[in-house]
C-alpha cells in the first residue's frame, strides 16, 4: 500500500507525517506499506523547514534528505490512500482524480469529529512545530492502527 500525505509546501506537515508513517509501519507490522508526501504549492527541491527538521530529530527521525515536491496527477493516481492536512488540500486532490481514496488526516486517523485540520506551523517558533508534530504523530498512529485492524481476518 502506498500512502501519500499532502500539505501546502511539503516542507512541514506532510514530511513529518511521511517519516512518522514509516516508523509506524514498522511498529505495527505493516510490511509493504510506503509513505510519500507532496505539496499543493511546493517549491521543488526545498528542504524540510528548520522547525520540522528539529522536532523530527528530537523524536529520532531524520528529515535531512527530504526535498519538497509538487502534487501531480501522477502522484495522486499512484497512491492507494491520500491523507491531507486541510480541506483545501483535499479539494485539490479530488480535482486531480483522487476522490474515493482521499481523506483529511484527522478524519482517517480517528481524531474526535474527524474534521479538524492540521494547522501549518511554517515560520512559527519551535514550540508550535512541536505541537504540530504531536498532533500529526497521534493521527498517524491512528492511521497505522486502522490499517493494522483491516489486515485482521
Amino acid at each position: 500500500m502506498k500512502i501519500l500525505f499532502v500539505c501546502s509546501g511539503n516542507t512541514c506537515r506532510s514530511p513529518m507525517a511521511e517519516v512518522l508513517m514509516g516508523q509506524a509501519a514498522v511498529e505495527h507490522g505493516l510490511p509493504g506499506l510506503s509513505a510519500e508526501s507532496a505539496g499543493t504549492g511546493a517549491l521543488e527541491g526545498e528542504p524540510a523547514s528548520e522547525g520540522s527538521y528539529l522536532v523530527a530529530l528530537e523524536a529520532g527521525l531524520d528529515l535531512s534528505r527530504h526535498r519538497a515536491r509538487q502534487l501531480t496527477p501522477e502522484l495522486v493516481n499512484a497512491a492507494d490512500l491520500i491523507l491531507t492536512m486541510s480541506r483545501s488540500h483535499l479539494s485539490r486532490v479530488e480535482t486531480m482524480g483522487g476522490g474515493g481514496k482521499s481523506w483529511l488526516l484527522s478524519e482517517y486517523g480517528g481524531q474526535a469529529g474527524g474534521t479538524a485540520e492540521v494547522s501549518d506551523p511554517f515560520g512559527a517558533v519551535v514550540e508550535v512545530y512541536r505541537q504540530t508534530f504531536a498532533q500529526v504523530e497521534s493521527l498517524v498512529a491512528g492511521v497505522a492502527h486502522r490499517l493494522s485492524d483491516r489486515r485482521e481476518p
